[in-house]
């Protein structure tokens, strides 16, 4: 079965850092594009920041670009996502997602797999 496990999200002050990871099994890892994603409340899902198994390019959302940062030991089948200065609006549920021929601009409903997702709360 695929499965994507997402962990390491929590409570944490504005300004402070968290490190999410999500660790990958059921298919091969190395063939996906990854990903993650947030959805904050009533809002859409968005794209955070992606990594492209192609060229191993890496995209982000610019309200996260520079705070940011997607990496992904392939070894572990594990994706990680520091995020440090963190604000309240980053306060959502992030969602790790692989994706098989996908791409950053086709957004996270071009995504095949979904972990269940992991809660971020940043207070002011």
């Amino acid at each position: 079965d695929v499965q994507l496990q997402a962990s390491g999200g929590g409570l944490v002050q504005a300004g402070g850092s968290l490190r999410l990871s999500c660790a990958a099994s059921g298919f091969t890892f190395d063939d996906y594009n990854i990903g993650w994603f947030r959805q904050a409340p009533g809002k859409e899902r968005e794209g955070v920041s992606f990594i492209s198994t192609t060229d191993h390019s890496t995209y982000y959302a610019d309200s996260v670009n520079g705070r940011f940062t997607i990496s992904s030991d392939n070894s572990k089948k594990t994706m990680y996502l520091q995020m440090n200065n963190l604000k309240p609006e980053d306060t959502a549920v992030y969602y790790c997602a692989a994706g098989y021929g996908s791409s950053w601009y086709d957004g996270w409903r071009a995504m095949d797999y979904w972990g269940k997702g992991t809660l971020v709360t940043v207070s002011s």
